[in-house]
């Protein structure tokens, strides 16, 4: 389980469809509106995706009922009309990982529907999907074998902070935060490697994405955490963060002495295993 990033308006992990909520009755302006007939459509989405029904193929009479509900009320600029717009983009991004079409879709709200709650969320939206883009091309180069690349900071008590200053060492770049539970979750496991391997060339850097330092430090030192860290209080704006595309936490790089990647995302007894073969006997 992985905390993945949100924006104002959530484009990942199915948000928009598995977790929409139909409007009540009483909520709906007319009879047979907009809104319920997206409902029902929706509920028709939300079936197929739990029966792991997800490409474009399966869901190809949904996608033609979309077209069908906006021709049918188009000339309504409403939110509940565009929230027909939305929910169709919301399966090219995030079911189908079509980002061209989805893209596509969103441009349209903001030129169609501007003056609706999803139309003046747009530019966000076109925005936090550019971001994504730009996070998956930085993390496909981040494939095991390549070389990890530097960073120059300063750590929580002012000391400098770099990977580079590793060499030698089995180095593990931990991206996280207190307020992620995934991440808390898989903290025993680090620092039951860090006790074991430490003395045996094992190091760990931390890179908070945190937005209250005192919370972060009150964590550390409640938990023990022995190995430097990195904050700018910027949350998912992290400075590293940022620089590596991290999109989801916790995230974990292992790299060998020379800086290379050895292992990402290792969960439970993996760490203890990989570390057992990278150091010596």
């Amino acid at each position: 389980m992985r905390f993945l990033r949100v924006s104002a308006v959530p484009i990942l992990a199915l948000c928009g469809l598995l977790f929409f909520t139909p409007e009540a009755p009483g909520e709906q302006t007319t009879t047979n509106s907009a809104a319920s007939d997206l409902n029902a459509l929706v509920s028709k989405v939300q079936d197929k995706l739990h029966q792991g029904k997800k490409t474009e193929a399966e869901l190809a009479p949904e996608l033609k009922e979309f077209d069908t509900l906006f021709e049918k009320y188009k000339d309504q600029k409403t939110d509940d009309t565009a929230q027909i717009v939305f929910m169709k983009a919301m399966l090219y991004l995030e079911v189908f990982d079509d980002t061209k079409t989805g893209m596509t879709l969103v441009q349209q709200l903001k030129r169609d529907y501007p003056d609706t709650k999803v139309g003046k969320s747009a530019d966000g939206i076109l925005q936090n999907i550019q971001q994504q883009e730009e996070g998956k091309k930085v993390q496909q180069a981040l494939a095991i074998g390549a070389k990890f690349p530097d960073f120059e900071a300063k750590d929580l008590d002012g000391k400098p902070l770099s990977p580079g200053n590793y060499k030698g060492k089995v180095l593990l770049v931990d991206f996280w935060a207190t307020w992620c539970n995934p991440c808390v979750y898989e903290l025993p496991n680090v620092i039951k490697a860090y006790t074991k391997y430490h003395d045996k060339g094992f190091e760990v850097i931390g890179i908070s994405l945190d937005q209250e330092e005192s919370r972060l430090k009150n964590f550390i030192k409640e938990k023990g955490m022995a190995w430097p860290q990195y904050f700018d209080g910027k949350g998912w704006e992290n400075k590293i963060a940022q620089k590596y595309g991290i999109q989801s936490i916790p995230a974990t790089f292992l790299l060998d002495g020379e800086g290379k990647i050895i292992a990402k995302n290792l969960r439970g007894e993996a760490l203890d295993e990989q570390l057992g073969k990278s150091l010596p006997k």
